[in-house]
């Protein structure tokens, strides 16, 4: 049902408010949390949102509830590696933000991004395994890079690779930490401490293994920058 707050609509859910007044809100309807959610749970707030003429997003789906949401929903688009399901493509992409990694490792936390710019209508790529240890890599790959709104670079280890391509590009680079790495790592604690004690000014950092977080912030620069050139 709907509450009758015209600013505020509400989809209650058994388990769930579902926020529909999000994206005319903030830019993008509520995305789901779905660690610890069953699939029904999952459903039953992105039926809410289907009936509302939205697109959604799950992160953090356990194996069980992602094989039965794609049972359920024959328009879910499912990524193992990222632990994502989303479903509504967006009516155009803009803008450009690209992935890049430090390892294979970081892979799944990449994909997470991946898959939040996807849902976000935002055009991306994916540069993998271009870290420090091989400094070659990434100078190599640079030029897929040429006219990018906004930069997500996921590393864990000791985390310096957005520090290395921040000195390279113009645009904002969101770093994101993982906890990939050796015990003195600290489960990716190394690594985010690393990267907010940046020298590359257009560095900012998120949280350990924030996948989604990092693409989303990404996602809303690259969206933001070119409704403006749109607009004009």
């Amino acid at each position: 049902m709907m509450s009758s707050a015209e600013n505020t609509p509400t989809a209650r859910t058994p388990d769930a408010s579902v926020d529909l007044a999000r994206a005319a809100r903030c830019g993008f309807p509520e995305v789901v949390f779905g660690e610890g959610k069953t699939a029904e749970q999952i459903r039953d707030v992105f039926t809410a949102q289907r009936g509302a003429g939205q697109r959604g997003l799950a992160t953090r789906v356990s194996d069980e509830a992602r094989g039965l949401l794609a049972g359920q929903m024959p328009d879910a688009v499912v990524n193992d590696l990222a632990r994502t399901v989303r479903f509504g493509e967006a009516k155009r992409e803009i803008g450009f933000v690209p992935v890049l990694t430090a390892g294979t490792t970081d892979r799944p936390v990449a994909e997470e991004a991946l898959e939040t710019l996807r849902w976000m209508g935002v055009r991306t790529a994916l540069i993998a395994d271009v870290g420090v240890a091989g400094p070659h890599r990434l100078p190599e790959r640079l030029p897929e890079v040429e006219g990018a709104d906004a930069a997500v670079v996921v590393a864990g280890m000791e985390g310096a690779l957005p520090s290395v391509v921040g000195g390279h590009l113009s645009c904002p680079v969101i770093a994101v930490p993982t906890s990939v790495g050796y015990g003195a790592n600290f489960g990716g604690l190394a690594a985010l401490l690393g990267m907010l004690n940046s020298c590359a000014a257009n560095v900012v950092v998120v949280n350990i293994d924030g996948g989604f977080k990092g693409g989303y912030v990404a996602g809303l620069i690259a969206t933001g920058a070119n409704d403006r050139e749109l607009d004009r």
